[in-house]
């Protein structure tokens, strides 16, 4: 998995009155927790642009008043309305215990719904992976190339070498859903056909009286 470098510096000061204080100076206010003292830090806002604002997943490397110590993003807040990053808890992880982690999924091949007019959705962005640090990959790589007309992939149907997923057994992953072409289309074949049927049976001559 792709690793990603953050510095910061601890704070002494907790609570919401230093939170306001430290985001005014354009720092975000954290926390590592797990095996170990908790440790309460601050960062650089503009370091989390592109570790929040992407579809990827990091190990995170910390580097704190010169301690370094590997970590996952465990939990964020935003704020409700300018969606500004208020308080990021970190995870410690090590390479000898399991991690859980989300990580992005992306499709391949051309499923044969699609082909026969419908629409590919990726209902699951991402999926909970369980794995040693060493064997967490970039990304899940699901092929949908079999993948029929309003037809889906579950989380169940799904296996890769050293992980496991964690997601509901029956969490949609991927499907192809019927776009309102192909219902028009279907439609109109079906009246189409109606019409054929009746004209048929309207054509049909019945014998004279004698």
């Amino acid at each position: 998995m792709k690793t990603f470098n953050l510095s910061g510096e601890t704070r002494k000061i907790t609570g919401k009155k230093a939170a306001r204080a430290f985001r005014a100076e354009g720092k975000v206010p954290c926390v590592l927790y797990g095996k170990g003292d908790n440790v309460h830090f601050v960062a650089d806002s503009r370091a989390f642009q592109k570790l929040v604002y992407t579809p990827n997943s990091y190990i995170v490397n910390l580097n704190i008043d010169g301690k370094t110590e590997t970590a996952i993003v465990k939990d964020l807040q935003f704020h409700p309305v300018s969606d500004e990053i208020l308080h990021v808890d970190f995870a410690r992880v090590n390479a000898k215990d399991p991690i859980i982690i989300e990580v992005p999924v992306r499709t391949e091949g051309l499923a044969k719904g699609v082909q026969a007019g419908g629409k590919l959705h990726l209902a699951s962005r991402k999926l909970r992976v369980k794995a040693l640090m060493e064997n967490l990959p970039d990304i899940l790589t699901v092929n949908v190339a079999k993948l029929g007309l309003g037809k889906s992939i579950l989380v169940e149907e799904l296996s890769f070498d050293n992980v496991e997923l964690v997601n509901s057994p029956k969490a949609v992953v991927a499907q192809v859903k019927l776009t309102r072409a192909a219902r028009a289309a279907d439609a109109s074949a079906s009246l189409d056909d109606d019409d054929e049927d009746e004209s048929e049976e309207g054509g049909e001559e019945t014998p004279a009286e004698e």
